[in-house]
């Protein structure tokens, strides 16, 4: 039986009268005949659908369960709804009226005139039945509700009005007034869009009994580290203010208006503002771009036929074609039933296929559009012995729908020299005839060609990315081990194989006439070739140090293993991620545990690997004699590469603090610093100060910056709620970051860190039957979000590997455009 407006206490008082009747009607008359009296609803009113009119009223509600003075909080919040509904466009005022008096909701001619409804109510039992009836058939006919601070502890036995509200604040909420910093997350709303960024008042901040994350659509977060949020804390993810369609109704609630200060802010009276316009429907705004339910899943791509690759390679990238068709590479291990072959006397060591497939949307069918033979199937082991080499990156001509030109960043077989363990890595250019999505392999044009050596793994890094003027980016990674200086700096030049160090990333990517462990920038051109770019780090015609020291392709030099990037075209600022060495722990003799890292790069730089990571933490120096012995500090300010086996420059250019970066112990680790800059290094010492992600087993994969299209009209685009923030995610998927961030344009290009992060795990599924193992994401033409998942097992696909889809099912703002008070606006 449904009691409309019961609270779970009194539903039990009205279940029981119900149970004794319906027994005593049993008793008195015969079975064959017996029938509950039907329940009379608790109320009959008609509201009319949507209340209120153009002549737009706001009630303002304030009754009280508790006996005593009305509440100063409760007055500073009338006069400042009443000032709010005074000013500002004409278009966009209201009238206010208050009360005390709880009878109103059972008054159907009254109710039926007001916009919007706004508690500003302690908590307790303040409705009774049939007055909470009222105002849930209010939101039935299309009314609007804003709960404000202690509203949330109204009602407290009624599951309707939880809802209605969102959350429950927790008994052991703080109970003092404490300065901190909100998250403003949502950019567009209108409670929320001319806020700051980080929104720093003093307020008393309740914590939840359950985080409503996902349930509604938060548009405002308190960060627990800038106040005491006591033992009931929720952690980094602390909504304070948030927003759904409910119960064909608008609700808005905000834990913020706790103190009578609060409604003197000019901030705060502009968050309320915006609540009572879009819930009283002068204006439409998108309050479900966060809810989970909103989102579906799909697996694009069944498992390959027994001892194929029909559907999918090892997945390592993906890229989406104006005209929807995803082209997706495998690097080039191989399935299961085929050899893995290690030994360096036979020719065929580490031969695969990299394969480059295509999937069709119209069509929803699987081509294979071609193979390169690469170096790049030797299985796991050591990092003597495994390979991450072969298929790496692709990228789709800025004209491709012209002249299908695709471009692969690869290792070629037949450029392996089985004697010194080096080889080549390339980018070149491939024709894709666009009617039957098979890639002429004849057709390569070689744009750009450089040395590696491959008897070490890993980190071969490979994405590519265009800006708007067609400039080609091309993420190269840093080809060393770590495991000979402790996994921590990878500067130890010792090691070698046939006079070719593997241990040493100053060769590489500290190095400025080497190309690996960076990311070039090059303008190609139609003719295979390619010219060089104003604003790269160099020109390659530097005289410095005697000349002929530096590669004019570089961009970014100190990247260890950037394997995703992505350009925004509306801004060409580069985005990029990579993986660091293996030290699980800080050491005060060597420096930072390994940070996987995220930066916003907004012109060439130095960006620190091997000398600093981080926010210009460094790492200590060695060399020979002895690389087993500590030296200096590396000088963020001014590294100099001194090792034996570097041929660019000493003095290399100042590091560049990186935006994100995550330990196994957690998210940005920062520590006390002495003197000259240095940080301890002690773990009891270090502050995280990005509690919302942390490592472990970590490979950080970058992901692009949502850009919403207002002109498009795809139904699964994912809302403008996304637009302009950047996806930041990793491999794996427990305690790494899966998060959209919001960055502030000030100070991201020096390194400054996110100012808002939401998660993404329950909208881009983690767990083994979801996408557990992210290896790359990118938004297509329709707006819907393409994610590649690994698979359960290295060095080969498996029945988890797919490409998968992740669209929108929202719908659009509310209310709707013919709903809106008054007109279109």
């Amino acid at each position: 039986m449904h009691l409309r407006g019961l609270s779970t206490k009194r539903r039990i008082r009205v279940t029981a009268v119900a149970c004794a009747t319906l027994v005593a009607g049993l008793l008195s008359t015969p079975a064959a005949d017996a029938r509950p009296a039907p329940e009379p609803p608790l109320t009959t009113m008609s509201i009319k659908s949507p209340p209120g009119g153009a002549n737009v009223r706001v009630l303002i509600f304030h009754g009280s369960a508790a006996a005593g003075d009305e509440s100063p909080v409760v007055n500073a919040g009338i006069e400042a709804i009443e000032r709010i509904g005074l000013s500002g466009p004409v278009d966009q005022r209201f009238e206010v009226e208050a009360t005390a008096d709880a009878s109103v909701f059972t008054s159907e001619t009254r109710l039926s005139g007001y916009n919007t409804v706004v508690f500003l109510t302690g908590g307790g039992d303040v409705l009774e039945p049939e007055q909470e009836a009222g105002l849930e058939a209010y939101m039935e006919a299309g009314g609007g509700f804003v709960g404000v601070h202690d509203a949330a502890r109204a009602e407290p036995y009624s599951d309707w009005f939880t809802g209605l509200i969102g959350a429950r604040p927790a008994a052991s909420s703080p109970t003092a007034v404490q300065r901190a910093t909100v998250e403003v997350g949502d950019r567009r709303h209108p409670a929320t869009g001319a806020l700051p960024l980080e929104w720093k008042r003093p307020d008393l901040w309740p914590n939840w009994v359950k985080n409503p994350s996902g349930d509604v659509h938060t548009v405002a977060r308190v960060r627990e580290s800038t106040y005491q949020p006591g033992a009931s804390a929720n952690g980094a993810d602390h909504p304070v203010s948030w927003c759904r369609d409910y119960d064909g109704g608008r609700s808005f609630y905000t834990g913020m208006g706790g103190t009578v200060s609060s409604y003197d802010e000019t901030d705060f009276r502009t968050h309320l503002r915006g609540a009572l316009l879009w819930t009283s429907r002068l204006v439409r705004a998108d309050c479900k771009a966060t809810i989970t339910v909103n989102y579906k899943a799909e697996r694009l791509t069944p498992a390959n036929q027994p001892g194929q690759n029909d559907q999918i390679g090892e997945p390592h990238g993906l890229v989406t074609a104006p005209d929807g068709r995803v082209l997706y590479i495998g690097r080039g291990g191989a399935d299961s039933s085929r050899p893995v072959i290690t030994d360096w006397n036979n020719p065929d060591v580490g031969k695969g296929k990299g394969q480059i497939h295509v999937y069709d949307p119209a069509t929803k069918k699987v081509t294979l559009a071609g193979e390169l033979t690469v170096f790049g199937n030797k299985g796991g082991g050591d990092e003597l012995v495994k390979v991450e080499e072969g298929l790496l990156g692709i990228e789709l001509d800025p004209r491709f729908e012209q002249n299908g030109w695709v471009y692969l960043h690869y290792t070629p077989h037949s450029g392996v020299n089985r004697d010194t363990r080096t080889a080549e890595r390339r980018v070149s250019r491939f024709t894709l005839d666009l009617a039957t999505n098979r890639l002429d392999l004849g057709s390569e044009k070689v744009l750009l060609k450089w040395p590696v050596q491959v008897h070490s793994c890993c980190h071969a890094g490979g994405g590519l990315a265009w800006d708007s003027k067609d400039n080609l980016y091309i993420a190269t990674g840093d080809n060393n081990s770590s495991g000979f200086s402790g996994g921590y700096s990878g500067n130890n030049p010792q090691p070698n194989f046939k006079g070719v160090s593997f241990a040493d990333a100053r060769r590489t990517a500290g190095n400025t006439h080497n190309l690996n462990g960076k990311i070039l920038r090059i303008h190609p051109e139609p003719d295979g070739t390619y010219t060089l770019p104003a604003g790269n780090l160099f020109t390659g015609r530097e005289t410095d140090e005697g000349g002929g020291k530096t590669r004019g392709e570089i961009y970014v030099m100190g990247v260890r293993n950037p394997a995703r990037i992505s350009v925004d075209r509306s801004t060409d600022i580069l985005y990029a991620g990579w993986v660091g060495p293996d030290a699980g722990e800080p050491s005060p003799t060597w420096g930072p545990a390994k940070y996987d890292t995220f930066a916003v790069i907004t012109q060439a730089g130095n960006r620190g690997w091997p000398y600093c990571m981080g926010n210009k933490q460094p790492y200590r120096d060695r060399n020979l004699p002895d690389p087993s012995q500590p030296l200096g500090w590396y000088d963020c300010d001014h590294p100099k590469n001194e090792s034996p086996n570097n041929d660019g420059l000493v003095n290399l250019p100042p590091v560049t603090g990186n935006n994100i970066w995550y330990s196994p112990q957690g998210g940005a680790p920062d520590y006390p610093r002495d003197a000259n800059g240095v940080p301890s290094y002690q773990r009891d010492q270090a502050t995280y100060r990005l509690p919302w992600l942390k490592g472990g087993g970590q490979a950080a994969m970058n992901g692009p910056v949502y850009r919403y299209d207002a002109a498009g009209s795809s139904a699964v685009r994912w809302p403008a709620y996304w637009d302009g923030k950047w996806f930041v995610g990793d491999f794996y998927d427990a305690d790494q970051p899966r998060n959209a961030v919001v960055m502030d344009p000030r100070t991201q290009g020096s390194g400054g860190l996110p100012v808002h992060s939401e998660s993404l795990k329950k909208i881009v599924p983690v767990g083994n039957d979801g996408i557990k193992n992210l290896m790359d994401w990118k938004f297509g033409p329709d707006g819907a979000l393409y994610v590649l998942d690994y698979g359960r097992g290295f060095f080969t696909s498996d029945a988890k590997s797919a490409l998968w889809r992740v669209t929108y099912q929202g719908g659009g703002p509310t209310p709707a455009a013919d709903r809106l008070a008054r007109g279109a606006q």
